[in-house]
């Protein structure tokens, strides 16, 4: 793998999987270059990365998954940004379609991360609460449940959620996204790793709370019926949101790509 933009680098040794012992040269350049940002757009809220994986025909999924869009490459920033992460969200039907587990310290560079810091928690999405598209996850200590306070009025369903996770109640009927990020920063995390599926990201970026946007362009073209990364969310967006390309990689015809937000221009000095 390479960096081909802004500047050309150096070859990097692809490390798909992780590894016990030191963190290897080439994730911990990937780490640094992950690290560079600007500071948030909107002072005292988390920052929000996604990272997603399309095919060069703009399909979210082949067969249903991401996984038969991704590679090597992708696969190790996939790692690496996760070890960044203070919480992963995602949204229920990712979380079920892609069998989400707790994160664990083998899927974790741990050396990425603070000494004594916690796994990243993974935060679902859910408005109907329905503990079968996230059964696999109430196993873990890191999970976190966001709902509706419709949905979490069913007591049932919110018995079997809440002796086994935490439980967030963000929106009346449908979850709002901008409570839901207001409350995980409450809760300390302020590095947020969003996962999808586009449903959710399609909200996220109807609420103008994207910051940043990593995708990987994958070699396929999926010349299916599977939709876009970002599906349109419930409300109409209005003006679109202006990105600046922080830097690509590349890798076996797969490129990398990052974008920032571009922050407003301040009030011009006098």
């Amino acid at each position: 793998m390479r960096q081909i933009y802004p500047v050309y680098g150096p070859d990097w040794t692809v490390t798909p999987k992780v590894s016990v012992g030191p963190v290897p040269d080439a994730v911990a350049g990937l780490a640094r270059l992950y690290a560079d940002r600007a500071e948030p757009s909107a002072a005292g809220r988390p920052w929000l990365r996604a990272n997603m994986v399309t095919s060069t025909d703009g399909a979210a999924t082949v067969d249903g998954v991401s996984g038969g869009l991704s590679g090597p490459a992708d696969r190790m920033v996939f790692t690496v940004l996760r070890s960044l992460a203070d919480v992963i969200l995602v949204g229920a039907g990712t979380a079920r379609a892609e069998r989400y587990r707790p994160a664990s310290a083998a899927g974790i560079w741990t050396a990425l991360r603070p000494a004594g810091t916690a796994l990243p928690a993974i935060a679902v999405v859910t408005g109907s609460l329905d503990p079968d598209s996230f059964q696999q996850l109430l196993t873990g200590e890191q999970t976190i449940i966001i709902t509706t306070a419709a949905a979490a009025g069913d007591a049932a369903r919110a018995g079997a959620v809440a002796d086994r996770a935490k439980l967030i109640v963000a929106g009346q009927r449908r979850v709002d996204v901008r409570q839901a990020v207001t409350a995980l920063g409450s809760l300390g995390y302020q590095q947020i790793l969003v996962e999808g599926g586009p449903s959710l990201l399609g909200q996220l970026a109807d609420a103008d709370l994207l910051d940043e946007f990593c995708v990987t362009i994958s070699p396929v073209l999926a010349d299916g019926t599977a939709g876009r990364i970002v599906a349109p969310g419930p409300a109409a967006r209005g003006a679109a949101t202006s990105l600046a390309l922080a830097h690509v990689l590349a890798d076996n015809d797969f490129l990398l790509c990052r974008y920032l937000r571009q922050l407003s221009p301040g009030p011009a000095e006098e």
